[in-house]
């Protein structure tokens, strides 16, 4: 018997786990329930995008499953480091929470597969961004994400969150982000390349295969690492004070996805829906001019979080 193909078995895979993490998320709501939308490509495949809003816990939360193929512009083709041609297959899964309470975090994340040519290789990874941190919350999310990768190579985790801290660093603005989490792509599980710099991937010489079950691990970590998070804070009371600066800390995540995010520019790129592409973006923001907080508040405290910290170390201090 033939065995099935790497690309089926992932949009499989992929497709299920947005089926478990709906569920799971409206069960965290309550109340609200996703809307689905079924989309055609023109140029090959589509996808299924379901959005939440106005839950009691999600102001606006979505979550996204994709198989798209095709031909990459040459320009763009002419960027990736891995394989040759223009020639493309790509699924997924894209997730990004964007809680009411400004004492719930939002949250991302997003788990691929690409192949392009001759070569496939997967990429994701999922990150945290409260606007009030709390360090156990920080450590919790980091402690579930290291065991998860633990399973799999003891040097995953400090090498994807380098990665992580590195990439949703918003340069223009000298901060990070959020707090962090895990961050990987063009992981191929052969030597033949080495998008983490110095010595080798800590999947090298194992195959595809490798890295697919690690894919499969740690994405399945997503909820036990931000479910108890949300559950925490999700009845903490707030004021106006707290909303604005939520919509203030919103801004920065839109600059960030516009300006930097990779999902983002894939999407554009390869003419894919731009109602599912730009569902990351908050319903509610605000750009205040030279916003400072004022010292010595909460707002100037959750300053010193947006910034790349060994948060395990600091839960163990």
């Amino acid at each position: 018997m033939q065995e099935t193909a790497l690309k089926e078995r992932a949009r499989d895979f992929f497709s299920a786990l947005q089926d478990e993490t709906c569920a799971a998320l409206e069960k965290l709501d309550g109340g609200a329930s996703f809307r689905e939308d079924l989309w055609q490509r023109e140029e090959g495949g589509g996808g299924r995008t379901r959005v939440m809003e106005g839950g009691s816990l999600f102001e606006k939360a979505g979550v996204n499953f994709s198989e798209v193929h095709g031909a990459f512009d040459e320009s763009f083709a002419s960027r990736l480091p891995v394989g040759e041609g223009r020639d493309f297959f790509a699924t997924g899964i894209s997730l990004v929470l964007h809680p009411l309470n400004p004492f719930v975090p939002t949250v991302h994340a997003n788990f691929r597969y690409l192949e392009r040519g001759s070569s496939g290789w997967f990429g994701g990874g999922t990150d945290l961004t409260p606007y009030y941190p709390y360090l156990e919350d920080a450590v919790h999310f980091h402690q579930t994400l290291k065991e998860a990768c633990d399973r799999f190579d003891p040097a995953y985790y400090p090498r994807f969150k380098k990665w992580c801290d590195e990439y949703f660093f918003i340069k223009h603005r000298n901060e990070s982000r959020g707090v962090g989490g895990i961050f990987f792509d063009y992981l191929t599980g052969e030597r033949a390349d080495d998008p983490l710099g110095p010595g080798q991937p800590a999947s090298a010489g194992r195959g595809i295969e490798f890295v697919f079950e690690f894919v499969q691990g740690v994405s399945r970590a997503f909820l036990p690492a931000y479910v108890p998070i949300a559950e925490r804070r999700m009845n903490e009371p707030y004021a106006e004070r707290e909303r604005e600066f939520q919509l203030i800390r919103r801004g920065r995540y839109v600059e960030f996805n516009l300006v930097y995010d990779r999902g983002t520019h894939f999407g554009l790129e390869t003419r894919g829906r731009v109602e599912s592409i730009l569902m990351s973006l908050p319903p509610l923001v605000r750009w205040v001019y030279d916003y400072q907080p004022e010292p010595g508040t909460r707002e100037a405290q959750a300053q010193e979080f947006f910034k790349p910290r060994d948060w395990l170390h600091e839960g163990k201090s």
